[in-house]
């Protein structure tokens, strides 16, 4: 099973979703927003080793995309909103 965080702050934002040891499932974009871009770290903030960065499109397709990362953070998982918000849903236990 895994915990959930939804993220809905206007950007640029930064979320400490979880501190110390887990794994990261995923990102659901419930809603996406043009030109936005997600940040992922392993630690506490925006200082910490770069799991991944998406980047959505200008011309958005869809919403209610899930984006499978399925790898383990040490520090923590810290996700950061930078251009423009979204309505995001992480998974991570």
């Amino acid at each position: 099973m895994f915990n959930y965080q939804n993220i809905t702050a206007a950007a640029p934002t930064t979320t400490v979703v979880k501190t110390g040891i887990g794994d990261f499932n995923g990102i659901t974009i419930n809603k996406a927003t043009a030109n936005a871009v997600i940040a992922i770290y392993d630690g506490i903030d925006a200082t910490g080793t770069l799991i991944g960065t998406i980047t959505l499109p200008d011309t958005l397709l869809l919403s209610q995309d899930f984006i499978p990362y399925n790898v383990s953070f040490r520090k923590g998982l810290t996700i950061v909103t930078s251009t423009a918000a979204c309505d995001l849903t992480i998974s991570f236990r």
